[in-house]
């Protein structure tokens, strides 16, 4: 069960859901692709199993890891906008959550790089009456959660 179907009020519904971009796990894939090959290398050139075995225990091992933190650090967060108000949760033992009722709502600010709008991703920052949000980083179809805040928040969204 995810973070927000524990926290919905009564009356209230999920519009958007999202969460940070695939492209998080792509320094890991190259690392990993990097790693291979090298051990590709080793093994062509050295032709034995033990030089192999270090490079691949060397080499993918950390590769490993950092693509695993990055796919664990998308599967946690989660980025909802509901009737009701736009909720940020990230973390798993240690939880983040930032959460900004509907009413507060001033603005919707989103910035794309060329790779951010080539893979669709981007920062969003939601700027509440008396107060600011966190800006949220690599967020996935940064423009549909952005449209969806200003809809549900009852203004109309630039084209």
């Amino acid at each position: 069960m995810s973070y927000i179907d524990k926290v919905l009020q009564p009356n209230e519904g999920v519009r958007f859901q999202t969460t940070i971009s695939w492209t998080v796990m792509v320094p890991g894939l190259v690392l990993l692709l990097a790693a291979i090959a090298v051990t590709a290398a080793v093994q062509a050139f050295f032709g034995a199993p033990i030089p192999t075995l270090v490079a691949l225990v060397v080499l993918c091992l950390p590769a490993l890891f950092v693509l695993a933190r990055a796919w664990f650090r998308r599967s946690v967060t989660e980025i909802v906008v509901t009737n009701m108000r736009v909720v940020f949760k990230s973390g798993f033992l240690s939880r983040r959550t930032i959460e900004m009722n509907m009413d507060k709502v001033e603005s919707v600010d989103v910035d794309q790089s060329i790779l951010g709008r080539i893979f669709n991703y981007g920062e969003v920052l939601v700027r509440g009456t008396g107060s600011g949000f966190e800006p949220l980083t690599m967020v996935d179809n940064p423009l549909a959660l952005r449209n969806q805040i200003t809809v549900t928040h009852g203004a109309q969204p630039a084209p």
